[in-house]
């Protein structure tokens, strides 16, 4: 079935090849970290699957565009938000199939700072940025955190941590990302970056999410390649936010599908039960035939 709930039984444009239902994991790009003194955390990219038991997506025969979200380069001016990361998308037969850049790490309360992405970024004093926006089902991504308090004195408040794709943080840490095993084994992905403060401790979510500084002039921990995990909040004038981590793009077939990938920075593997294309980087997956 197709991620519109029909089978698409026509022609695609490889040949005279007939397109093919795929299971899917796509993350996009993590946000950056924001740069002040109570720096939000970058929320993680967002992450859509249809495995297992998830509606698939229809790809045509022949070529197929892949596009891996970047994450969010972290800001070197001082007292500045973060970046939202890349979009990544799959074509498929019926358009482009997107998960959202993770949002950025908070550095006001102002409007145009929201950090809304696939999960929202950390807040800054106030609020916290809004996750699973532009809005999926299943959601692709939770809220930032708000601020909290100390140490080291309950006045002084901590960045909010960003959201992950299991959960928004209720702390200064980040939200937790969610694991899968289309490739055959578990991998945690999609973890919010920690927001930055004076002393304490602050971890990234797991999942790929990026630590947060703890002292003045140290910059946030980038989110981790591969995961879409948001960048963690730096800390003071030149404690920049930690970039966010490139996402990924999983496409699993049946075992009998032909498939080819470009650049080589992508692969293929086979396993007795499936076919499994794996892109790193932006490319194309060309469907062969077999299946």
């Amino acid at each position: 079935m197709s991620q519109f709930g029909y089978k698409s039984l026509g022609f695609g444009s490889g040949g005279g090849l007939a397109p093919i239902d795929v299971d899917f994991l796509l993350v996009a790009g993590g946000g950056s970290g924001s740069s002040n003194y109570h720096a939000g955390g970058a929320g993680a990219g967002g992450y859509r699957t249809s495995f297992p038991g998830g509606t698939k997506v229809t790809i045509q025969g022949g070529a197929n565009t892949i596009t891996v979200g970047t994450g969010g380069t972290g800001n070197n001016s001082p007292y500045a938000p973060g970046n939202n990361g890349g979009d990544s998308t799959i074509a498929t037969v019926n358009g482009n199939f997107t998960s959202a850049g993770g949002g950025a790490g908070r550095h006001t309360g102002a409007p145009a700072e929201i950090g809304q992405g696939g999960s929202g970024g950390g807040g800054f004093y106030t609020g916290a940025g809004e996750g699973n926006f532009p809005p999926t089902a299943p959601p692709q991504g939770k809220d930032g955190g708000a601020p909290a308090n100390g140490p080291p004195t309950p006045s002084f408040p901590n960045g909010g941590g960003g959201g992950g794709a299991a959960n928004s943080p209720n702390t200064t840490a980040g939200g937790n990302g969610s694991s899968n095993s289309i490739t055959g084994s578990s991998v945690t992905r999609a973890g919010g970056g920690a927001g930055g403060g004076q002393g304490g401790s602050r971890t990234g979510g797991s999942g790929g999410g990026g630590t947060g500084a703890s002292s003045s002039n140290q910059q946030g921990g980038n989110g981790q390649n591969g995961t879409g995990g948001g960048g963690g909040g730096g800390m003071h004038t030149n404690g920049q936010g930690g970039s966010g981590g490139n996402g990924i793009a999983i496409i699993r077939g049946p075992a009998n599908a032909s498939f080819s990938v470009s650049p080589p920075s992508n692969s293929v593997a086979s396993d007795p039960g499936y076919k499994l294309a794996t892109f790193n980087v932006s490319g194309t997956l060309t469907y062969e035939g077999g299946a």
